[in-house]
């Protein structure tokens, strides 16, 4: 597998964990167990969840980045990150939360997004 490919599948991954992270605390009311939590608590399992995301983050920005060998500048993977971020909170948001709906301006944000990918790994 390319660097490039293993990156993403990296990225892809961390970000799964991270968006719950942050955001899989305001699911906790409709698990058994986790309705009770206090605020610590909750923060207590985010940093748990957060762990896993890091066993994945740094890997990929070691092997991604052209620091160590890899094919992207430190800026790229910082670009190809928060698109792959916003578009796996986007899909969490529609498919686990179910609190959304994908709307026009929703679309055009996506394009500008793949407008900042274009211009940021332009030479």
């Amino acid at each position: 597998m390319s660097k490039t490919l293993y990156t993403i599948i990296l990225l892809i991954i961390s970000n799964v964990f991270m968006t719950f992270a942050w955001y899989g605390h305001l699911k906790f009311k409709e698990i058994s167990g986790l309705q009770q939590l206090s605020l610590f608590g909750i923060i207590l399992v985010s940093w748990g969840i957060a762990f896993f995301e890091y066993l994945f983050m740094v890997p990929a920005n070691r092997i991604g980045s052209d620091m160590n060998g890899g094919p992207f500048s430190l800026i790229q993977l910082k670009v190809l990150q928060e698109v792959i971020t916003l578009t796996v909170f986007m899909l969490v948001a529609l498919l686990v939360f179910k609190t959304e709906t994908f709307r026009w301006n929703h679309a055009l944000s996506f394009l500008f997004l793949v407008l900042a990918v274009y211009f940021g790994f332009r030479k």
